[in-house]
Parts: C-alpha cells; sequence; structure tokens
C-alpha cells in the first residue's frame, strides 16, 4: 500500500511555494502545521529542475517544518508527485533562476 502523500502550498517571502511531504499534521505549537518527510525527485540522469534543485538546498536536510496556518494557502492530498514550483504571489509565474549568461562585450 503506498504512503499518502500532500502537496503544501504556503506563502513565504512574497513567494509561493509547493511543496510535497508524506506527514501533516497539527503542530505541538499553537498555531503552526507540522509538514515532515518531504519529498524530492531523485535525478540520475543529465537533466535537472533547478526549482526542484533549489528546494533541495533550501529543504533537504529538514526534518520538520512548522509553518503558521495563516501562511498555508492549501494541503492536498494526490495520487502522485507532480513539479514542485516557487511562483511569485502576486503574478503567479514560476520564479526560476535564469542560467547565467556571459557578460558583452563592451
Amino acid at each position: 500500500m503506498a504512503k499518502t502523500l500532500y502537496k503544501v502550498t504556503f506563502l513565504n517571502a512574497g513567494k509561493v511555494y509547493e511543496l510535497y511531504a508524506r506527514q501533516v499534521a497539527s503542530g505541538a505549537l499553537w498555531g503552526f502545521t507540522e509538514v515532515s518527510e518531504l519529498v524530492f525527485d531523485v535525478h540520475e540522469g543529465v537533466v535537472v529542475d533547478p526549482t526542484e534543485e533549489r528546494l533541495r538546498d533550501e529543504f533537504g536536510n529538514t526534518r520538520v517544518l512548522h509553518l503558521p496556518m495563516q501562511s498555508i494557502m492549501r494541503i492536498e492530498e494526490v495520487e502522485r508527485k507532480a513539479q514542485s514550483a516557487i511562483r511569485d504571489a502576486t503574478t503567479g509565474e514560476k520564479v526560476v533562476t535564469p542560467f547565467p549568461l556571459p557578460a558583452k562585450p563592451r
């Protein structure tokens, strides 16, 4: 039997984060929701998703994420993991760190 998977959407520093986790519960800290067992894609190949890498860098070593209830926009129980995302809160567009390009010669 497959373990339950949750998609957690929350607001942080003007950006909307979409993460996947195996555990979501009311926290021991009043007003906080505990999100644990975060799920990230494991890529063995050459193609790497920069957003997934950024999320893994930021939350990869996190055992339990304590989110204030007012920052949580939605928690969904889902069948399978889709692409995690970081979006701008005002426009809804994905925030992607652009690939560095060489500077223009002067």
